[in-house]
């Protein structure tokens, strides 16, 4: 009889912890449910797009970082991303300016298929934006290396910017390249 007993307490013991381990098992697939529901929800209010939060100045600023990496990098995709179709260059040369994209992209391209080791650096950035928020120009000291044509050079000097805000993005409209010295080799970048 006490084996019995031990037996029915035993098959009770198992049962609550069966239901017990039954009803855990359930409140945590639950709780997990309602957890994506939530989450799904908060998910679907969308964040504002951080360029737009950050001030213009600001925006300008990484603008002219990615457009001076697509430069040395050579992507041409991101670069223009940066320039307006009705682009003016003037690059320090005494040569007319070289206006629109695809005219400054073929400058780019001859002068960048010479040079390896590109590297510019720039320093000294002066951002001002007019009146109504909708132009402004930046201004630049920058450090130019490279090997071109075999043979190292270097130049330093100025660059203005102008950008015009298009569909809430800054555009390149005007890039003016001035350089108080000529790079060793025959060579002039395309403006960065």
């Amino acid at each position: 009889m006490k084996f019995r007993k031990d037996l029915s307490t035993i098959r009770t013991a198992a049962s609550r912890i069966f239901f017990f381990s039954l009803f855990l098992l359930l409140t945590l697939s639950l709780a997990s449910t309602a957890s994506a529901q939530k989450k799904k929800k908060k998910n679907d209010t969308p964040n504002p797009p951080t360029a737009s939060i950050l001030p213009d100045e600001q925006r300008i600023d990484n603008a002219i970082g990615e457009m001076l990496g697509a430069w040395q990098l050579g992507d041409i995709e991101k670069l223009h991303s940066h320039y307006a179709d009705d682009v003016d260059v003037v690059n320090g040369m005494w040569a007319p300016p070289v206006v629109g994209w695809p005219s400054y992209l073929t400058s780019y391209q001859s002068q960048r298929a010479r040079a390896q080791q590109v590297r510019l650096d720039r320093s000294n950035t002066l951002i001002r934006l007019a009146p109504g928020n909708s132009v402004a120009w930046a201004s630049y000291q920058w450090e130019f290396s490279a090997v071109v044509d075999g043979v190292p050079s270097s130049a330093f000097g100025h660059t203005t910017l102008v950008f015009e805000k298009r569909n809430d993005n800054w555009l390149l409209l005007r890039l003016h390249l001035q350089s108080p010295e000529l790079p060793a080799a025959p060579f002039r970048h395309a403006c960065a």
